[in-house]
């Protein structure tokens, strides 16, 4: 989207330069990382930088209203709903697709949103180390709103840490040395000093948790969590049992409480009017289906990762849905084929981060991620045996 430096990025790349960098990426965790990363990274200029941090700030007005909680008041579900929330997310990234619009400009379009942690560790280390194999110049920068590798790293410690021992606070997911984004555990516990714990190896005793850090029972007093119970509900009797704990009381502060993945999620779409957004809807209160329902996504509620999405949409499908109040109805955008490569050009998704320090009035932008596509959607299942795709980052013009 800088034209000069897509060219002259392109111009000077080579499979050797990109093998090197691969080879130091993967070779920080050997093994871990278990996902494509692209050839690229993404320019993004200062105009289009500041279209999508403006919809972002809108959106966070909305989500920072007191009555914030009474609008999304039905969006989690009650079998799913955690004692105890706290009373801001304190982690918040917002899903844009880079699309043209009519007059043939570059726009944001806001594709999804999730009060939910991304991969913000490893996001730290992949510009570093692309950096050193593809320079850049000194006016671009991956993190936003002033912030450096070190500041960036410290808020996320005052956030996840707070005010505790590093030891008595956890990263929590299902079989973490078994998950896709498994790089960015391993990350988070160099860079912010905290261990991954399987939920299966929490300990209860009355309302308080432990683990064994070392050899030695520890107690946890903060989770930092990664557990999606849509990947929950696919685990095996044992395991499901064992995530019951989530829904007792018990004597922990959630980062972010597992309700705000719900209460900011495709559910909040609906809430937002803005040129940036695409037009959204309840299935429930579409009363006349639209006459071109090829121009609009039909996307479930309570699912994640592009799972149930029906693109290519019909009036059959509108028919044969018969929970209506767990889909939403979204009007398509088109995506722009804004990266050229070396064979067809790609289509991005860029993910803005947002972190909110208990005690704040609002979050704050810090930095960001990409992904890459040739395909219909962006994700691994679409992009196989394809290249200049995959996982990646911005650098933006400061």
């Amino acid at each position: 989207m800088i034209p000069a430096l897509r060219k002259a990025f392109n111009e000077n790349f080579t499979k050797e330069k990109y093998e090197a960098f691969l080879n130091e990426l993967g070779g920080v965790y050997p093994g871990q990382l278990d996902f494509r990363v692209a050839e690229t990274p993404v320019f993004i200029d200062q105009a289009f930088k500041k279209k999508a941090l403006e919809c972002c700030e809108k959106i966070v007005d909305i989500i920072a209203d007191p009555n914030f909680k009474e609008y999304t008041k039905n969006a989690v579900p009650p079998h799913l709903n955690v004692p105890n929330e706290n009373d801001i997310p304190h982690f918040l990234v917002f899903d844009f697709g880079i699309c043209i619009n009519d007059k043939g400009e570059y726009e944001p379009q806001l594709i999804e949103m999730q009060g939910f942690a991304s991969l913000f560790a490893f996001e730290i280390l992949i510009p570093e180390i692309s950096k050193k194999h593809f320079p850049i110049p000194e006016y671009l920068d991956c993190y936003l709103h002033g912030y450096t590798k070190e500041t960036y790293i410290q808020l996320m410690k005052d956030i996840i840490i707070d005010k505790e021992a590093p030891e008595n606070v956890i990263l929590l997911e299902i079989f973490p040395r078994k998950q896709k984004t498994r790089v960015d555990f391993f990350a988070t516990e160099d860079y912010i000093g905290i261990k991954m714990v399987c939920l299966t190896e929490l300990i209860k005793e009355g309302k308080k948790l432990f683990y064994i850090n070392n050899g030695k029972k520890t107690e946890v007093k903060r989770i930092y969590n990664r557990v999606i119970f849509d990947d929950l509900q696919q685990q095996s009797p044992e395991v499901q049992e064992k995530g019951k704990i989530f829904f007792e009381e018990l004597d922990v502060t959630w980062i972010s409480h597992p309700n705000w993945f719900y209460r900011i999620s495709k559910y909040t779409l609906p809430l937002i009017k803005h040129p940036y957004v695409p037009e959204t809807f309840f299935l429930k209160d579409v009363k006349q289906p639209p006459a071109d329902p090829e121009n609009y996504v039909l996307k479930p509620l309570f699912s994640f990762a592009g799972q149930g999405v029906i693109i290519d949409l019909t009036s059959d499908d509108l028919k044969k849905i018969k929970d209506p109040e767990n889909w939403i109805l979204q009007r398509k955008v088109k995506y722009a084929d804004v990266i050229e490569t070396p064979d067809i050009p790609a289509k991005v998704e860029i993910r803005i981060f947002y972190f909110w320090k208990d005690g704040e009035t609002r979050p704050v932008p810090t930095n960001n991620l990409a992904r890459i596509s040739k395909g219909k959607m962006i994700g691994v299942r679409y992009n196989k045996d394809k290249e200049w795709v995959g996982g990646s980052f911005c650098w933006f013009e400061k």
